[in-house]
């Protein structure tokens, strides 16, 4: 087992560089030679796994860290999860496999400790949330049955029951609920596919030490190099293939691109030749969706300490309707809120005070003007992050498992994606990236 320092010294490593692992400035194409591109999860797994099967590997990194979307700041006393903030379903997921690996303490966060609040602080009755939450069951169980091919979320919920969005905690549930879970909105989402996806059995963990721990397992060896910024991809006419970065070139005889969803949509990097119709069709059509978060610190707490989760029927819907409450794992009198669906673009242009002054309105319209002011915080920009331009994949109106299986792909045979974005079942989140990574990283085991 890996100590606790151990895994704090791994973290603050200025490298990842294991003794045993293979160190070469210019890797020359060979039967057991790989670049993987991107040192998040689904990158640390493909190598870790390739390394441990005699692979030499090289993984390429834009940032001077490891995670890439999962990443904990510890700053404000506790840690706040800027990316990844739970192990969803941990009962045979493989990422409980490597919190227990490093002894991580985790903390069931329950989702039935809730209490919901309409915008003027009245509290949302018990009966009145149990009625809305049959009442979303039942309305998806139809949209399941009878949504269109390509037909939106929003627009299927409103041919089938057009006044189904205008009650109030209806409307805050498919928020806080389904919008936060899919990183987008409902007029984005499939009305077929949003909610078809897998999960593991268990109530929802969090590491109270900080998610980010269960990353020195994976990169325990593996050589990373940091500020290589991945320009092309060009797949070799007598065999390999060669990447660019701002840094110089590599080559190998396999690439594992596990570079976010939103950076390919984005064309941040070039594929020579160009990717298959197959491959750039499907990335069309999937969906980069977006969470931003906002951290608040307090003196002292104005809420209910107790109480797992906070929901506010905000206007519009995603506008902070959800807040976790960190006084019921740790010390801290912290609050982190969610905005979600279609706010967090409108959240994201703000400034640092504008979006905390737009938080706290949305507080002291639930708890009185005499709320203070936080005493610190920390707010969260995914969609601007160069490293991914958006939280997480999501099956957007027009899409279909297809897609995410079709990304999965090899390409030529040298080319492998990997990431959430391509594991439909566990898409947006850490354990699919963790399963794709290893996937890839079997199929050039294989392979070679």
């Amino acid at each position: 087992m890996i100590s606790r320092r151990g895994v704090l010294e791994i973290l603050a490593a200025g490298s990842v560089l294991g003794a045993s692992g293979p160190v070469f400035a210019q890797p020359a194409p060979g039967d057991r030679s790989v670049l993987v591109i991107g040192a998040g999860v689904a990158g640390l797994a493909a190598a870790q796994t390739l390394r441990r099967n005699g692979f030499d590997v090289v993984v390429l990194e834009a940032s001077d860290r490891i995670g890439g979307r999962l990443w904990t700041d510890r700053d404000l006393g506790a840690p706040f999860e800027v990316g990844a903030g739970w192990i969803h379903g941990p009962e045979g997921n493989p990422m409980s496999v490597l919190a227990a690996a490093v002894g991580a303490h985790t903390f069931v966060t329950d989702d039935e400790s809730l209490e919901v609040m309409y915008a003027d602080g009245e509290t949302v009755p018990d009966g009145t949330i149990v009625d809305a939450e049959e009442q979303l069951e039942n309305i998806y169980e139809r949209v399941d049955e009878e949504a269109g091919r390509g037909e939106s979320l929003s627009a299927a919920l409103d041919r089938l029951d057009s006044g189904f969005l205008d009650d109030a905690v209806r409307r805050w549930m498919t928020s806080a609920y389904t919008e936060f879970d899919n990183g987008a909105a409902l007029d984005d989402l499939s009305g077929q596919f949003f909610d078809e996806d897998s999960v593991f059995p268990g109530d929802d963990v969090i590491l109270t030490g900080g998610y980010d721990q269960v990353l020195a397992p994976l990169a325990n060896g593996v050589d990373v190099r940091f500020g290589q910024r991945v320009r092309s991809v060009r797949l070799l006419e007598e065999e390999g293939v060669e990447v660019t970065t701002d840094q110089g070139a590599f080559r190998a005889m396999y690439v594992i691109c596990t570079c976010p969803l939103g950076v390919l949509k984005q064309g941040q990097v070039t594929f020579d030749p160009p990717l298959p119709g197959s491959h750039a069709r499907a990335m069309d059509r999937m969906g980069m969706g977006n969470v931003t978060k906002i951290a608040l610190k307090f003196d002292a707490p104005f809420w209910p300490v107790d109480t797992q989760y906070l929901g506010l029927v905000t206007e519009p819907p995603g506008r902070w309707n959800y807040f976790l409450n960190y006084r019921t794992f740790t010390d801290q009198n912290m609050l982190v809120g969610l905005s979600v669906g279609a706010y967090p673009l409108v959240a994201e242009a703000m400034s640092d005070a504008e979006m905390v002054a737009d938080a706290m309105l949305v507080l002291r319209d639930a708890y009185g003007d005499a709320v203070p002011d936080p005493i610190a915080f920390r707010t969260t920009r995914w969609s601007e992050n160069p490293n991914s331009y958006g939280a997480y994949s999501y099956s957007r109106a027009g899409s279909s498992p297809d897609d995410w299986e079709t990304l999965a792909e090899p390409v030529d045979g040298t080319l492998l994606f990997a990431g959430e974005h391509t594991c439909w079942d566990n898409k947006g989140t850490t354990h699919g990236a963790l399963l794709s990574g290893r996937a890839a990283a079997r199929w050039i085991i294989d392979d070679a």
